[in-house]
């Protein structure tokens, strides 16, 4: 809805996950690099963890993404809440194996066939688990298994871990040794600070075309942070809100008033269990650094809304001309003149009548003509003289 009021060319403040519009903040963008340097190691497991709606997914789609799709095969597994056969069925699904597997045995000489066959075409074997924190201790020990899985000396799986802050604990745990042991990187993505959190805002709005429409108060940005605690999908719950409030309203400036308002409907939906009662940060003043666009035909649009007809022709050409100072007689006082739109505008008193345009005399070649005659009767009465003398 408010994206075609701000004619925005999509919504820039989807809480699903979307590479399109991810942004490389300062632990998102170590994170990615760690990744593509386990993905570049060709081994082991990679481990990300974060808090819910710090971005992981958005990663991880952004890096599988930037992979060269013809030397790599994706298989990616979501919420894997599943026993450890379970499991290696799903994964070998995940890689397109169709064929009927009725137990552990076929399913792994199916799945390992496949990898052998993918390396053959100089394709490597990626399998991403996202919420990885779900899965249990066996399941987490049949992945450790299948890397395990090498031709000439090469592994043929390579495995990236995707989860929360649990995920940590369970990689941790004494049983976990071999698996903790073949982490070959971990990083951990942090929310936003304060002007992470208003880059976030800005990159996603450009993303989606925002030109300026709607004005963004500065105030906004720390009452943002301060509600959403800087995790992105907060954010993105938030400024999503706030430009439908402004759209309903068809307001193209949003402040802290507005702000406020936003926030006491998600806290009365239950949405944040900040309450904006009584928070000074609603307070501050608002300040907005950039004037809107002015589109073609909008000067004759903001002057009609401002009451003042627009100028046009003849009435533009005398207001746009420099105002003449007052007359003034000999004792020094002022001259009344007539008023700007009945004056007619004359050369300067140095200009020669003769060079005068056409369009403002329309009668110039007569001037040439009375200087033609003055100069012939000059000539023929100095010759008359001179035949006297």
């Amino acid at each position: 809805m408010y994206e075609t009021f701000y004619r925005l060319g999509k919504e820039p403040f989807r809480l699903s996950p979307d590479p399109e519009f991810s942004f490389a903040h300062r632990s998102y963008a170590r994170a990615k690099a760690y990744m593509q340097y386990a993905f570049n190691r060709a081994e082991g497991f990679v481990m990300v963890t974060g808090r819910p709606g710090t971005g992981k997914t958005t990663l991880i789609g952004d890096l599988v993404k930037s992979l060269p799709r013809s030397q790599v095969s994706v298989a990616t597994l979501v919420t894997p809440q599943l026993e450890a056969e379970d499991l290696l069925q799903m994964v070998a699904h995940a890689f397109g194996i169709g064929a009927p597997m009725h137990n552990k045995a076929q399913t792994l000489q199916y799945l390992t066939l496949m990898l052998r066959r993918e390396r053959e075409k100089g394709r490597r074997a990626l399998l991403i688990i996202d919420e990885a924190q779900d899965l249990s201790s066996d399941a987490l020990e049949e992945l450790r298994l299948l890397t395990n899985l090498q031709q000439n000396g090469r592994p043929l799986l390579q495995i990236f871990l995707v989860g929360q802050e649990e995920l940590k604990e369970l990689v941790h745990e004494k049983s976990m040794e071999q698996v903790f042991q073949r982490i070959v990187a971990a990083c951990h993505l942090d929310p936003l600070d304060e002007n992470e959190t208003r880059e976030y805002v800005r990159h996603r709005l450009h993303q989606a075309g925002w030109r300026n429409d709607p004005q963004l108060s500065e105030a906004l940005y720390p009452i943002i942070h301060r509600f959403s605690g800087g995790i992105p999908r907060r954010i993105n719950l938030i400024c999503g809100r706030l430009l439908l409030h402004g759209a309903v309203e068809r307001k193209h400036r949003l402040g802290v008033a507005d702000a406020r308002v936003v926030v006491a409907e998600l806290h009365a939906e239950r949405l944040t269990t900040m309450s904006p009662a009584a928070d000074n940060i609603f307070q501050a003043e608002d300040r907005f650094l950039e004037a809107p666009p002015q589109p073609a035909g909008s000067a004759s649009r903001s002057a009609a809304t401002a009451g003042v007809p627009p100028q046009s022709g003849r009435d533009a050409a005398v207001d746009a001309a420099p105002e003449e100072p007052a007359a003034r007689s000999d004792s020094g006082s002022a001259v009344p003149t007539p008023q700007a739109a009945q004056r007619t505008v004359f050369p300067p008193p140095e200009t020669s009548p003769f060079e005068m345009e056409e369009e403002e005399g329309g009668h110039s070649w007569l001037w040439w003509l009375l200087f033609l005659v003055l100069l012939l009767a000059g000539v023929a009465f100095a010759w008359y003289e001179g035949l006297l003398g």
